[in-house]
This record gives C-alpha cells, structure tokens and sequence, in this order.
C-alpha cells in the first residue's frame, strides 16, 4: 500500500509519544526501579483497557482460542510488551540520552536485516538510500549541528540494553506485519483493536513482572518513592505510549510494512529533541530544520515503488 498523508500521520504520532516516554521515562526511573516502571506501566495499561477488552477471555471459548495460540502470542508479547520498554528503562539508567537516541536511529537497519535473514524479503535500494538519508538526519539532531560532537560519544553497557531493546521491537513489528497462519484470515480469533492489545498486555504484563521479580532477587532496586510527579509518569506512559501508540503503530505496520514503518522511529529522536527543548526554554535551531528534511526524505524515497 502507498504512503498516504493519513498513514503518514498514523506513523507520526507514535514516535511522538515514545519521546514523550523517554523523557518522562528518564526521570522516572530515579524514583522506581527501571522494570518496576515497566510492570506498574503495563498493569495501568490493562487496567484501563479492561472495558473494552475483557471478552477476549470472558468465555471458555475465547480462552482456548489464546491457549491454542499461545506460543505465537507469548513470543509477540514478550517482544513487544514485555522486553522493549523494560531494556529501554533499563538503559536509561546507565546510559545517556545522547546514546540510547542513537541506538534506537538504528531500527531501519535492523527491520531490513531481520525481514532479509528470517522473512526472506531483502531490501530494495530505494530502502537503503532512505535509510542513509533518514540516519543522516538522526545525526545531526545528536551532534546538534556540529559533526565533531559524534566522535566524543562513550558507550557504555546500558547501551547493549537499548541495542537489545531495538532488535525486539524489530522482531516484533515483524510478526505484527507476518502472522502465521491461525491468525490470518477466518482462522484468526474475532479480536477486535482493544481485544488483540488486551491479550498481548495480559501475557506481556506476565513477563514484565516475572522479569522485576528475578531482577530484584539479584540485584535490589531503589524503593519506590511515591509523589504525584511520580503517578502522572505512570499515567502518561500507561496511556500514551502504550495504549494509543501501540494501537496506531499496529495499524501503521499492518498498511505499510515493518521496514518502512521503523523510518518513522527515526523522528523520535527530532521529537525528543523538541520537547527537551521546550522543557528546557530553548527555541529549535536550524539544524533541526535540516534535520527534518533530512528524516522526511528518507521516508519519501523509502516508500517508493521498487
């Protein structure tokens, strides 16, 4: 399907929201553990979307439709529910902002590789070209226009974390767009958007909170200092980011494809520069003009027919 401005828009508004998680996200882990957050996000989440959702286990029946599936439903939850944003959070701790922006401005490259390596779909040189152009534009958001600022970046292990966390979102977004065949058609159960993210956050918030368990009983984390600031973060990222992003980027992948849908991703770090921007009282610089140029470009030329 081609690109259209209403998919363009749909594919937009996630990376917006996932800067807005990444900032609040940053402050947040100081007062919660990184996959606490992640668990008492996700639980918020399936909360709130239990009106809609519930009756995707309300009966026997639609019980043994998830047992019956459940080796594919695990997989895409624990990719995209339960290890992304808890890497993420992870690496937050350890890492700078500068770093985890630049790992995640690799996602096109790893959607290309792993749709080539396991999908058998290789990428056209339209692909390759818009994924130069939309790094390019990455770039010189972090280097905030001066080319010299990239070769002081440190890595450090938080950013194996973030390095992980893209490489799940990839696999993810792929078994979005590629589902096996108990989930195509007349075969699939009758979820609707709500039922579907329901299922997912049921079996995600499993691994989620499995996965702060094991941290804890190795390593303790901070306890958990609760202030208002602190519930409107979980608000925010269990509303926000989860639920209305989660909902579009399905819909988005599903239209597009995962390849060119992850060039989208790559305007997170331009709305994460935005809206540190506006936090802190600075008004965008020039170089964020050519950055977005640079970023929209490459999600023209990728989007072409090949």
């Amino acid at each position: 399907m081609s690109l259209t401005p209403r998919l363009a828009l749909m594919l937009a508004v996630p990376p917006l929201l996932w800067a807005g998680n990444a900032v609040v996200g940053r402050l947040a882990v100081q007062s919660i553990g990184p996959l606490w957050l992640n668990a008492a996000r996700w639980l918020l989440a399936l909360l709130l979307l239990a009106p809609l959702g519930w009756r995707a286990f309300g009966s026997p029946q639609a019980r043994a439709a998830v047992g019956a599936r459940w080796p594919h439903l695990a997989l895409l939850s624990l990719t995209g529910v339960g290890a992304y944003n808890a890497l993420q959070y992870l690496a937050l701790t350890t890492s700078t902002p500068l770093n985890v922006t630049l790992i995640a401005a690799s996602s096109p490259v790893w959607a290309m590789a792993i749709g080539a390596l396991v999908y058998r779909v290789r990428p056209g040189r339209a692909q390759l070209v818009g994924a130069l152009l939309s790094l390019l534009g990455v770039a010189v958001v972090l280097a905030r226009g001066e080319v010299a600022a990239l070769a002081r970046v440190q890595f450090v292990p938080g950013d194996l974390f973030m390095l992980l966390a893209i490489i799940s979102w990839s696999f993810y977004s792929w078994l979005l767009a590629r589902p096996p065949a108990h989930m195509q058609g007349a075969a699939r159960p009758a979820w609707d958007w709500a039922q579907f993210l329901f299922v997912q956050i049921t079996l995600g918030l499993g691994w989620a909170t499995l996965s702060a368990g094991l941290l804890e009983a190795v390593q303790p984390s901070v306890t958990p200092q609760w202030s208002a600031g602190l519930v409107l973060a979980l608000v925010y990222v269990a509303v926000g980011p989860s639920l209305l992003a989660y909902r579009l980027w399905g819909l988005g992948v599903a239209a597009v494809g995962p390849a060119l849908a992850s060039f989208f991703g790559n305007l997170t770090p331009l709305f994460a520069a935005c809206l540190s921007a506006a936090l802190l009282g600075e008004w965008p610089q020039a170089y964020h003009g050519v950055a977005f140029a640079l970023i929209v470009a490459g999600i023209v030329v990728s989007s072409r027919q090949r």
